[in-house]
This record gives structure tokens, sequence and C-alpha cells, in this order.
């Protein structure tokens, strides 16, 4: 059995190096792009980054998900979105998804991203955005099901096109 647990600044080591598993065995390397640690570092310690890890029985972690409670911050996906102000500070950016190939088919992007979404609606954030590259069907599938709409295609993170998807939360 795998739990999904959220966890402090004190993991982001371990799931970091999933990231880089993930990212160094990508068959089709524009798919994922794995972000500096010190990226999730500092989100980690603004207390505006989320972070869950997927552990099974003998406490293997298999799989990271990472949040970043942007507010209004540049990277904020809501400014491609043309947001007001208002709306901005009630994006949560579902951020980084990686899970390791002994973990697959287990459904653990999925089951991330509904315990992040739990967590982000008692917090009361209403608009869950994330990109997803326009050829990766696995995650498009995935972000589909879960009931987000594609808004746009756009480069971003240094020349990479990626879709932009929205999932309202609360009415």
């Amino acid at each position: 059995m795998i739990n999904i647990i959220r966890v402090g600044r004190e993991r982001l080591r371990e799931a970091y190096e999933i990231v880089n598993k993930v990212d160094q065995g990508m068959n089709v390397p524009e798919w994922f792009v794995a972000e500096p640690y010190e990226e999730f570092d500092f989100w980690m310690n603004e207390e505006r980054g989320i972070l869950y890890l997927a552990v099974d029985e003998d406490e293997n972690v298999g799989a990271m998900f990472f949040v970043i409670l942007p507010g209004l911050h540049p990277d904020n996906l809501g400014y491609d979105l043309n947001m007001e102000e208002e709306q901005l500070k009630l994006c949560a950016m579902m951020d980084t998804a990686a899970v390791l190939p002994e973990f697959r088919g287990h459904h653990l992007q999925y089951e991330m991203m509904q315990h992040a979404e739990a967590d982000l609606r008692e917090m009361g954030y209403k608009y869950l955005l994330c990109t997803v590259h326009p050829e990766n069907v696995f995650s498009r599938s995935n972000v589909m099901k879960q009931g987000y709409e594609k808004l746009l295609t756009k480069e971003k993170y240094g020349g990479f096109l990626r879709d932009i998807w929205m999932k309202q939360i609360i009415e």
C-alpha cells in the first residue's frame, strides 16, 4: 500500500532526488523541465510551497508532488491568463509531479493532486493552475480526468511550449 503524506522542508532533498532521477530518465526531455533545488527551497522557505511524498509500507519514497502558492509573485500562471489581483491571490500552482519508474501504474500523480486539492480547498484557494507539454498524453489525460480545462498554449520555462490548465475548486 502506498500512502500520500504532506511533509516539510526537511524532506525536500529526498524529494529533489526523485525529480533528478525522473528528469534523467525522460524519453522526451521537453516533457519535463526540472527546476533547480534552489527554486523549491525558495518557496518552502517563504512558506509558500507544499510538498507531498508517496511512501510505501517499507518507507520507500517513490513520488513527489510540489504545489506553489505564488500570490502576486511574477511566476503566477494567473498572469498569463490575465487574472485580476484578487484572483491571483487565490491561485495555487500544481507545479511539479515526479514518479519513479518502479512506482508507476499506481495513479500516484492523480492521487497526490487529489490530496493537494483537498488541502487547498480547505485553505481557501479557488484556482488550481498547471502546465503540461501539449504532447504529454499521460499528464494531459490526468488533468482532464480531474476536471482541469486547457485555457492557453504558450512558451514557458525558457522556450518550452506548454498548455496552461485551470480548475476552479470553489465557486
